[in-house]
């Protein structure tokens, strides 16, 4: 693959490097859908909601993780990705995951202030976008 048809792409959880290197394509969630970039797309800065993040490096090997809010930045044909959690389905733990979602789901259930619905919404959210990842994984 030459280096025209890539992009330089490094991915940061708030705990490390999670990735970096070239990509092909990289496909992230947004409040009304998702986006993908490709190779010399336009310049912009994006926030990422929680949910599944996918990115194919130069050899063509695909990637799906669990990611978690944050923004992406793309400028002069490098995509740089900052968000709280990246994670790959095998880091994910199941159990903890699934009660996660049911804490958030039985929160949302009592009438809170809009500030505490809020911050339950993102934690189901993440929840199962960790969850649908997990799902993929191959067994």
């Amino acid at each position: 693959m030459s280096l025209q048809n890539t992009f330089g792409l490094e991915i940061y959880a708030s705990n490390r490097q999670f990735y970096t290197g070239r990509g092909q394509s990289i496909t992230f969630p947004v409040e009304d859908g998702e986006i993908q970039v490709l190779p010399h797309h336009e310049n912009m800065i994006a926030a990422i909601v929680p949910g599944e993040m996918d990115f194919v490096d130069a050899e063509g090997s695909q990637t799906t993780v669990a990611v978690s809010a944050g923004f992406i930045e793309v400028l002069n044909n490098r995509v740089k990705v900052f968000a709280l959690t990246v994670e790959r389905p095998e880091e994910i733990d199941i159990r903890r995951a699934e009660e996660a979602k049911e804490r958030a789901e039985e929160q949302l259930r009592q009438k809170k202030s809009m500030e505490e619905y809020n911050a339950n919404q993102m934690a189901l959210a993440r929840a199962m976008s960790r969850l649908r990842v997990t799902s993929r994984k191959k067994i």
